[in-house]
């Protein structure tokens, strides 16, 4: 027989990848042990009688390996997605457990304000209530102590002592108690109270806790009621500065030729002489 030995070929099954790499080193190992000895010298060589198997590396076995790579790598990038997607839903769930807590502080916040104001309208009224019932006490009061110059109090040009309300009865006596209640408060402008006013609030506020519903601008006040000479003004009638229907300034008149208004930021809420201002012209409403 030659030195190269006959290598025969047969099907044989399927085997793992480390037993094939182990059978081919070792018949790696034979072959070189051969040529070793053929190049020794062919004289001495005894011939080779033993039958080598070697493994067959055919299509399927190549088919196996490009398989399992191709399922390594594809579970490799599998796994690379998922983490992937599980950064992002953790990201996205962070983002929304932020917002919502924004959203519910700022509920509460509206809450809370919206809670203050209505304690403080509440506080308002009840003022108002406490204040009106006082002045009511105080006319009856006036009224049972026999004072018989009924007719006296109601000109501008009266006594010119006293500004007191003992000469207004009713609501008119109400309404002047409240805005001489107010003097010393801030003017702001659009101030409605109940500790800071601008001039044609502090009207609409001191008529509608009588419950009379005044419009909430000067001008609009100036022609709330019937025009009146100033000559023949009673406590309680509403002074404009200006025009009717156009005017700038407002104020209520309480008797004794003077009037309390909110006059501006400077001053605040004041009560003053017809005189330190001598309004254009005034309105009834009661």
């Amino acid at each position: 027989m030659s030195h190269s030995a006959h290598i025969p070929s047969h099907r044989k099954p399927r085997r793992s990848a480390s037993k094939l790499a182990l059978r081919a080193g070792v018949a790696g190992g034979v072959l070189s042990t051969i040529a070793v000895a053929g190049a020794a010298g062919p004289a001495s060589a005894e011939p080779v009688t033993e039958t080598i198997e070697m493994p067959t590396l055919n299509a399927d076995l190549v088919q196996d390996v490009s398989s399992a790579v191709a399922a390594s790598a594809e579970a490799t990038q599998r796994a690379a997605l998922d983490s992937e997607l599980q950064a992002q839903e953790n990201a996205a769930a962070t983002k929304a457990f932020a917002e919502a807590k924004k959203a519910k502080a700022e509920a509460d916040r509206k809450a809370e304000a919206e809670r203050k104001a209505k304690e403080a309208e509440e506080k308002a009224r009840a003022e108002a209530k406490e204040r009106a019932n006082r002045s009511t006490e105080r006319t009856t009061l006036s009224a049972s102590s026999g004072s018989s110059d009924s007719g006296s109090g109601s000109s501008a040009s009266d006594d010119g002592g006293s500004s007191s309300s003992s000469h207004a009865t009713g609501s008119a006596a109400s309404i002047v108690d409240f805005v001489r209640a107010q003097v010393g408060d801030a003017y702001i402008s659009g101030g409605t109270g109940p500790s800071s006013w601008d001039c044609s609030g502090l009207v609409q506020a001191a008529y509608r806790q009588i419950g009379v519903d005044l419009p909430r601008v000067s001008q609009d006040q100036s022609t709330a009621g019937t025009q009146v000479s100033l000559d023949n003004l009673q406590p309680g009638d509403i002074l404009y500065w200006g025009g009717a229907g156009s005017a700038y300034h407002v104020g209520v008149y309480v008797g004794g030729g003077k009037f309390v208004g909110a006059q501006n930021p400077s001053t605040g809420v004041v009560e003053r002489s017809l005189d330190y201002d001598m309004p254009s012209g005034a309105v009834r409403v009661l």
